[in-house]
């Protein structure tokens, strides 16, 4: 056999706990199968522009698995040739709530209605200016409404508002950043379903439960429990994940007024920690197999 290697390329600045215990884990199950992994934070020196040419440093590895959201990197790593689990179109459309959203309109997926922000680049621009798409806002979508940041994780950039004082409140507070609106779905209120799909297949899911806040993320003290995925929950999951072609998702579902999945949101990173305690299922495992079936084109068992 050709012996394979891979790189799991990290955020030069995150510290967070469940951050540091992805790529650890990934690396030991790959090593379970064969394949050396090394892990790396993302550097200046990782990728760049030389002499006109897309160039990367990184000439060890055969595959890297790109658990950072820089998309500067991911866009010339694969310009040099270099298979990314995820891709780097998969890692851009998802990283952005609103483009995400746009990839999967008109597709037969079920969404809140969204509606874009409007780019401003003035702090000190009145909101007054733009009060017919405020009015807009509260006729398609309603209160309560939500407003989102099109960047972050961990249910930050977030926010509800109750009426027109606490959206524009809140639109202030985005004013300046890339963001969204959407109708808030009231039937799925500090709850949702978080199911990770991996090779276009759903690997396990878990329902996420908050009792203080309309968010239910674990972050934000919630709990989470199994969840035994009804077919219309696995069927869209896998939908989304082959529309975006994702090697490996967490898609976030809300449970609509007649108990229909609603997409939410798609993380191409979502860490598996809080999901392998919850389950017992071996996420880290079950990616790892299906990083090795591509790179070696065979079938793991």
């Amino acid at each position: 056999m050709n012996y394979k290697k891979g790189l799991i390329l990290v955020n030069a600045f995150s510290k967070l706990k469940s951050a540091m215990h992805q790529p650890v884990r990934l690396k030991d199950e790959l090593k379970v199968l064969g394949i050396e992994c090394d892990i790396k934070p993302c550097s200046i020196e990782t990728a760049m522009i030389i002499s006109g040419s897309s160039t990367s440093f990184l000439k060890d590895y055969d595959f890297i698995i790109y658990l950072d959201k820089d998309k500067y990197t991911s866009a010339l790593l694969e310009k040099t040739g270099k298979r990314l689990f995820n891709s780097h179109e998969a890692i851009l459309t998802c990283d952005d709530k609103m483009m995400t959203h746009i990839a999967l309109s008109d597709k037969g997926i079920k969404m809140p209605d969204t509606i874009p922000g409007l780019l401003c680049y003035n702090k000190d621009a009145s909101l007054q200016e733009v009060m017919k798409r405020i009015e807009m806002i509260e006729q398609r979508l309603g209160y309560p409404c939500i407003i989102k940041e099109c960047y972050g994780s961990l249910g930050s950039g977030v926010f509800r508002a109750e009426n027109r004082d606490e959206l524009l409140l809140n639109m202030e507070k985005v004013k300046c950043k890339e963001h969204l609106f959407q109708k808030m779905i009231n039937s799925s209120e500090g709850k949702d379903a978080r199911v990770i799909v991996i090779g276009g297949k759903v690997a396990c899911s878990m329902k996420r439960i908050s009792d203080t806040d309309f968010r239910s993320n674990i972050e934000l003290g919630g709990r989470a429990e199994v969840f035994d995925l009804p077919p219309s929950f696995k069927e869209i999951s896998e939908k989304v994940a082959d529309i975006l072609k994702l090697d490996y998702c967490g898609i976030d579902l809300l449970f609509g007024e007649s108990g229909e999945p609603v997409v939410c949101e798609v993380n191409s990173n979502a860490f598996f920690g809080g999901m392998e305690s919850v389950t017992g299922f071996n996420v880290a495992g079950a990616y790892a197999r299906h990083i090795k079936e591509i790179i070696y084109e065979t079938k793991v068992c």
